[in-house]
């Protein structure tokens, strides 16, 4: 139950434009609050909008076939939603990236910015562009993305004391809802929203 509970699931505003992403328990908060409807994912009716009742009587439909995916209280069993619509907000929220390793990574696409190769991040590490002992600063415009070989021959030098180039200029990223949302990617239908055909969208009532 608390894993299913702890399970992320994607937000969406008013506009069905993806803004983050909370986790099951606080879907269905919402969802009991009226300040979210369920987006059902499957079956004829895929893309119609669920308040609590419709979405309890669906959970009922389905419960026999899919009870590991159902939340149970002493009186209802509620399928586990993957996507909610908020009711009212229907702005894209903006503010500014966290700075960590794994946005870095995010921002770079798992890239070397030297060789350009693409790699698992267990074979990535950050590289100060203008090392530390050269007064090189711990921000978004002086860390890469480097593989760990490359990262080993640079060692503390500037890239152009060895003649190595990088593959574009570092900068802070520009925040879009769907920054950080890869270690969720899995989640196939999830993609629909994250590259949708608005033509196929149709919002329930």
């Amino acid at each position: 139950m608390e894993v299913l509970l702890e399970r992320p699931v994607l937000v969406l505003n008013r506009l069905w434009q993806p803004v983050h992403t909370c986790s099951v328990k606080r879907a269905l908060k919402l969802l009991c609050l009226g300040h979210a409807q369920v987006v059902q994912t499957e079956g004829e009716a895929r893309y119609q909008t669920h308040d609590i009742g419709s979405w309890v009587e669906y959970s009922g439909e389905e419960a026999p076939t899919m009870a590991a995916e159902l939340v149970r209280s002493v009186k209802v069993a509620l399928r586990v939603p993957k996507i909610i619509v908020l009711a009212i907000y229907d702005r894209i929220p903006r503010k500014e990236v966290k700075f960590t390793r794994q946005n870095v990574f995010l921002r770079d696409k798992h890239t070397c910015q030297y060789c350009a190769e693409i790699f698992q991040e267990p074979e990535l590490n950050l590289d100060h562009v203008q090392p530390r002992d050269k007064g090189g600063q711990t921000t978004w415009e002086n860390i890469v993305t480097s593989c760990i070989p490359c990262n080993t021959r640079k060692a503390n030098r500037l890239p152009r004391e060895i003649g190595m180039r990088l593959l574009k200029e570092p900068r802070a990223p520009k925040w879009r809802p769907l920054f950080g949302l890869r270690r969720h990617a899995s989640e196939q239908v999830w993609q629909e929203f994250i590259s949708p055909d608005r033509k196929k969208v149709s919002i329930g009532t």
